[in-house]
């Protein structure tokens, strides 16, 4: 297994440079998932991450519609999970969610704890944390 990696985020402002890293260091995967308190910042994180793989016209958090799909300019599927209203896994598989998770295209998940039995192998975890000013925030990666 590979080690984590930490990124030091001085404000909120930084989301959208620690997006471009994110997309140079783990392009290449495909299930992220994002945990960290309310108000961390992985909404706006995520956010920055679809608006730099060239995703326009970005709606809210999925928050209550579980999740929204976008395109890429290469015409690549990305979905954007909120999970955080979800009470079983099997609302999580109402909605199709292992085909979205298996089907090739890019999946950023928040609050993901009650699908991780569904998880892909190749999973990378992202913790989002606040630190003592409520500005700087610390991300750490872990396959």
């Amino acid at each position: 297994m590979r080690n984590s990696k930490t990124y030091s985020v001085p404000s909120i402002a930084n989301l959208p440079e620690l997006a471009k890293e994110l997309i140079r260091d783990f392009g290449s995967s495909k299930t992220w998932v994002f945990q960290g308190e309310m108000g961390a910042g992985k909404t706006t994180l995520i956010k920055a991450i679809l608006h730099e793989l060239g995703i326009v016209g970005l709606e809210g958090s999925p928050t209550y519609s579980l999740v929204n799909e976008y395109s890429t300019s290469k015409g690549e599927s990305v979905y954007h999970f909120d999970l955080y209203r979800l009470n079983k896994t099997r609302e999580a598989l109402d909605i199709g969610i292992e085909e979205m998770l298996y089907g090739g295209g890019l999946c950023l998940l928040e609050w993901p704890e009650i699908i991780e039995d569904l998880l892909p192998e190749e999973t990378f975890w992202f913790k989002l944390s606040i630190l003592d000013d409520n500005q700087k925030r610390s991300l750490t990666v872990c396959p």
